[in-house]
C-alpha cells in the first residue's frame, strides 16, 4: 500500500473523486465533498454498498455487512475498500445536499432519567458558542472516560436551547454501559464527534412515510418526527406512520406527541414479537405491521433503524413486494465488537 498513490473513482452520477491508497472509497469522497450514503463505517451494515464495475478495491477488513452471493456478485462496501486501481462504481451520491461537517466538540451531561428498565435518556449541553449543527436521523460518536467512543442517534431534531438528547441501552459488560449506568452524573465532562451518518430525511413530499424502527432505534426516528413539524405544509409527506417494536409493552417507553398541522396525519403502530394474551395491538414484526395496512408501495418511502436483522429482513421483503429500492433507508444498530 502506497500512502501517495492515488486513483480516480468514478460513481455512477459521473462525478469522479481521487482516492489515496491508505484510505476508504467512502472517505475518499466524503473528503472531496461528494456525500455517499454510509452508517457504521466499519464494513457490519450494508448502507455504503456500491457494486464495482470497473477496477479493483481491497477490503481492508471484512465486509461482514453483505452475503457471499453479494460479495461474489461484485458488491461492495465503501468504507472499508480502498482503492488499488482507477474504479467504476454503482453507487449514488446525495448531490448537492447540504451537510453539516462533522467536528469534535466538549459537552457537559444536563440530564440522566430512566426510560425503561435498560434504556436511559442523556441530555447533553453544548458550549453556548459551538452548538451542534445537525439534520434530524444523525448520529453521533461520544468518547467518554478512558477515550472510549460509542456512536449513538440524536433522538431530536434541533432545538432553541441547543440541547442534545440520546436514548442509550444498557450494555451487559460494556465500558460505556458502565459507564452510563452506574458513574454518570449530571455535568460530568465528555466530548462527541458529529453529526455522523445519512440517515435523515429525503424529498419526501406526496408520498407515504412508513418510519420502522426497533428497541432504541425510536431515538432517530424520533428526531425526524419532530423535525416534520417545523416543516412548511407543502414538502411534506401525504401520511407519516410509526411502526415501534419490542418484545413486551415496557419495552415501548415512548409515544409521538408532536402534531403535524395541515393535511399530513401522524399514526403510531406499536408492535410487539413477544405479547401477552391482554395485548390487543400488532404482532411479530414492523415489516409486517406495515404490510398489514396493505400500502401502496410505489408511493411509500421506509427508513428503517433498529436491529441489522430487522433492516435485512425488510429491505429484502419489501423491495421484493415492489418497494423502489432507492427509496428504502436505513440506520442498523450493530455492537460496537467490545465490552
Amino acid at each position: 500500500m502506497t500512502a501517495g498513490t492515488t486513483h480516480t473513482i468514478t460513481i455512477s452520477s459521473g462525478r469522479s473523486f481521487q482516492a489515496r491508497e491508505d484510505e476508504s472509497l467512502l472517505d475518499a469522497a466524503l473528503r472531496q465533498g461528494i456525500t455517499l450514503d454510509y452508517s457504521c463505517r466499519t464494513g457490519r451494515c450494508s448502507t455504503c454498498k456500491g457494486r464495482l464495475d470497473e477496477g479493483h478495491a481491497l477490503a481492508a477488513r471484512d465486509e461482514t455487512g453483505l452475503t457471499a452471493q453479494e460479495i461474489a456478485e461484485g458488491w461492495m462496501l465503501t468504507c472499508v475498500r480502498q482503492a488499488r486501481a482507477d474504479c467504476r462504481v454503482d453507487i449514488e451520491d446525495l448531490g448537492d445536499l447540504f451537510i453539516p461537517p462533522a467536528k469534535t466538540l466538549p459537552c457537559r451531561i444536563q440530564s440522566l432519567e430512566k426510560l425503561a428498565g435498560d434504556v436511559v435518556r442523556v441530555v447533553l449541553r453544548m458550549p453556548p458558542a459551538t452548538p451542534l449543527a445537525f439534520l434530524p436521523g444523525q448520529y453521533v460518536d461520544v468518547i467518554g472516560p478512558g477515550g472510549v467512543r460509542r456512536s449513538y442517534s440524536v433522538a431530536n431534531a434541533p432545538r432553541e436551547d441547543k440541547l442534545v438528547e440520546l436514548h442509550i441501552r444498557e450494555v451487559p459488560g460494556g465500558a460505556m454501559s458502565r459507564y452510563w449506568f452506574q458513574e454518570a452524573k449530571a455535568n460530568d465532562l465528555l466530548r462527541l464527534n458529529g453529526p455522523l451518518g445519512t440517515f435523515f430525511l429525503r424529498d419526501a413530499a406526496g408520498l407515504h412515510l412508513a418510519l420502522l424502527a426497533t428497541g432504541t432505534g425510536i431515538a432517530p426516528v424520533k428526531a425526524i418526527v419532530e423535525g416534520l413539524a417545523g416543516t412548511p405544509p407543502e414538502t411534506r409527506p401525504a401520511s407519516v406512520t410509526v411502526y415501534w417494536g419490542g418484545r413486551h409493552a415496557e419495552d415501548l417507553y415512548w409515544t409521538p406527541t408532536v402534531e403535524l398541522t395541515g393535511a399530513t396525519a401522524l399514526r403510531f403502530v406499536p408492535v410487539l414479537s413477544r405479547a401477552g394474551e391482554v395485548w390487543t395491538g400488532a404482532r411479530g414484526h414492523v415489516q409486517d405491521a406495515l404490510l398489514a395496512d396493505t400500502p401502496d408501495l410505489s408511493t411509500t418511502a421506509v427508513y428503517a433503524c433498529g436491529s441489522d436483522a430487522m433492516i435485512h429482513a425488510a429491505r429484502a421483503r419489501l423491495v421484493g413486494l415492489g418497494l423502489p429500492e432507492r427509496r428504502f433507508h436505513s440506520d442498523a444498530f450493530v455492537s460496537s465488537g467490545a465490552a
